[in-house]
């Protein structure tokens, strides 16, 4: 799922985003609560009119970015206290507050509000951060006054102990009535990839059939595949238009850095067989020029190639899947894309 922090995915237009299928986009509720301000959005009908996006909207609850404010925040059992980091007001942020922005935004689905505790926290800090994130999302399904529009997730939390994911899911699933699907949180946030694969193995099954799962922060191709294979239907992460922004691409046989003078007189499409926009109509030599010219082109279309990317092998994979073949398609992805440097795709050309 792309994100559009801001109402916008960054460098791509709402057509572009059609073009390359994409068939849900994320918007941050910290961000759009302090600018342009949910009330004005919703004075325009929602985030689909005042951006013009038909398809559906997931917007996150706004608490991980406030609980990433370190020292500007304070919890408390009613909510957050935290400071603005644009310019220093006060703000206060509950559940309640987050249901009601996002209901003003139009969002088709909303998350609850969790605490997000740091990477790699301890057991001890664990435990009462559970228990505040189920009371939380209780008061969650109480505070949403469209149930019948805008679906609610709750958000698993647990670190990387399975007992405390059983504890976080299971304290959950007595409201699960108020829950359209659900997400693992607390993963991709620090810990060594070998533990948030053992935690998606072990907690993805536990998680409802009948209702989608998301891994919330995940957008690295190898780790994609991973969620899939255990059973995640949805994911998203700013990494394929943030890196595509600093002149970083995916390729089949891995990440290519296009700013490197090794490119420079190299006239291939960013990928091998790729049949974005950028890739049909433009060389790597030219799209390096553009980054070193310091021209916007040069990130719109890299940032478009990402996205089309991580969407085309989300495509695959739902193919392979059907046929039952995934297993197959996993291991041919994961042997080209751990090339890297080995393979001649990544190796430069000159004309």
């Amino acid at each position: 799922m792309p994100v559009g922090t801001q109402a916008t995915v960054k460098a791509m237009t709402r057509e572009e985003l059609e073009e390359i299928n994409s068939q849900i986009i994320l918007g941050n509720t910290y961000h759009l609560y302090l600018r342009p301000g949910d009330d004005l959005v919703n004075d325009f009908g929602g985030l689909h009119k005042f951006m013009r996006w038909d398809k559906p909207i997931l917007t996150d609850s706004g608490g991980f970015q406030v609980f990433s404010l370190g020292d500007l925040r304070k919890i408390k059992e009613e909510g957050v206290h935290f400071r603005s980091h644009l310019d220093g007001s006060k703000h206060f942020l509950s559940p309640e507050k987050s249901i009601s922005i996002q209901n003003n935004l139009g969002s088709d689905i909303m998350m609850v509000l969790d605490e997000c505790p740091p990477g790699l926290s301890t057991r001890e800090y664990l435990i009462p951060s559970i228990e505040r994130t189920t009371r939380w999302a209780k008061r969650c399904i109480e505070a949403n006054r469209n149930k019948d529009k805008q679906g609610l997730f709750a958000i698993v939390q647990g670190g990387i102990y399975e007992d405390l994911r059983d504890k976080s899911f299971e304290e959950l699933y007595e409201y699960d009535y108020g829950f359209a699907g659900y997400a693992l949180g607390g993963l991709a946030v620090g810990e060594p990839r070998e533990d948030m694969y053992r935690i998606l193995k072990y907690s993805t099954p536990k998680l409802p059939e009948n209702k989608p799962r998301y891994l919330m922060g995940v957008g690295e191709p190898v780790d994609m595949l991973e969620a899939v294979e255990h059973g995640i239907d949805m994911m998203d992460c700013v990494q394929p238009t943030r890196i595509g922004r600093h002149g970083t691409v995916f390729t089949k046989y891995g990440r290519l850095v296009i700013k490197n003078a090794i490119y420079s007189r190299d006239d291939r499409p960013l990928d091998e067989g790729c049949d974005c926009y950028a890739c049909k109509n433009y060389t790597r030599a030219y799209i390096r020029h553009l980054f070193k010219a310091g021209e916007i082109l040069g990130q719109r279309l890299a940032t478009y190639h990402n996205l089309h990317f991580l969407l085309k092998l989300m495509d695959n994979a739902r193919e392979a899947i059907i046929d039952g073949r995934f297993k197959e398609y996993k291991e041919e992805v994961l042997k080209n894309y751990t090339m890297g440097k080995e393979s001649e795709w990544i190796k430069p050309k000159s004309i």
